[in-house]
This record gives structure tokens, C-alpha cells and sequence, in this order.
């Protein structure tokens, strides 16, 4: 049997910039896409924490560095710059796989867009 299960997770970034004219995706700093083992083009669910709203999109990466968390397209509509987000990717995998599979997170100060200080040794740090 195959299960669902989280792949990967930044959590608590900063929205950026939003695009509504632009196609689509959700624009990531190629740092922390690659600290979360997330690939570009690779499906991804942003979980608004500011105000509740839930949508799946997929991830492009932006600039190195940038910080930039940037929604576009309809997923701009769901997102203002200031809001708090979590971006998560799940993975298919057999029920024996997931025993041996652990997520990588990423935790980030929501001021800087870099990983907070004092996390847990097991959680993924740039």
C-alpha cells in the first residue's frame, strides 16, 4: 500500500511580492528551496496563515539570497506582501518507505527569511 506523507516544509515565510497577471507558481529563493529539498516545477500547498486560505500550485526558484516568496497568478488572489505562509510538497511513498523517511524542515525567522535560531539539530538550518 502506498500513503501521503510531508516531503518537505518551509515554515512561517513572509509573502514578497504577489503577481496576479503573471501565469502561475510560487516564486521561491533558490536557497531555501534547495535547504528543503523542494524542486523547481515540484507541486506545492501554501497554507496561509494569516488569513486561512489553502491553495496548490507548484514551485519556480527565484534568486539566491533574495528571500523572495513570491505568489502568482490566481494563487496572488489568495495572499497580500506581510502574510505568513507555509509552503509543504508530499511525497507518495510505500508504508515501509515511510518508516525509514523523515521530512525536511525548514523554520524561518520571519523577519530575515533565514532559519531561526535555537531549532532542533534535526531540522534543516542554511
Amino acid at each position: 500500500m502506498q500513503i501521503t506523507v510531508l516531503k518537505a516544509k518551509i515554515h512561517r515565510a513572509r509573502v514578497t511580492e504577489v503577481h496576479p497577471d503573471y501565469e502561475g507558481s510560487c516564486a521561491i529563493d533558490r536557497d531555501l528551496l534547495e535547504a528543503a529539498h523542494i524542486r523547481e516545477f515540484e507541486q506545492v500547498h501554501v497554507y496561509n496563515v494569516t488569513n486561512g486560505e489553502r491553495l496548490v500550485t507548484y514551485a519556480i526558484a527565484a534568486r539566491p539570497g533574495s528571500g523572495t516568496i513570491s505568489l502568482n497568478g490566481a494563487a496572488a488572489h489568495k495572499a497580500h506582501v506581510g502574510d505568513i505562509v507555509i509552503i509543504a510538497a508530499y511525497a507518495i511513498v510505500t508504508e515501509s518507505e515511510a518508516e525509514a523517511r523523515h521530512p525536511n524542515l525548514v523554520y524561518l525567522d520571519e523577519k530575515k527569511q533565514d532559519p531561526q535560531d535555537g531549532i532542533p539539530d534535526h531540522f534543516t538550518r542554511l
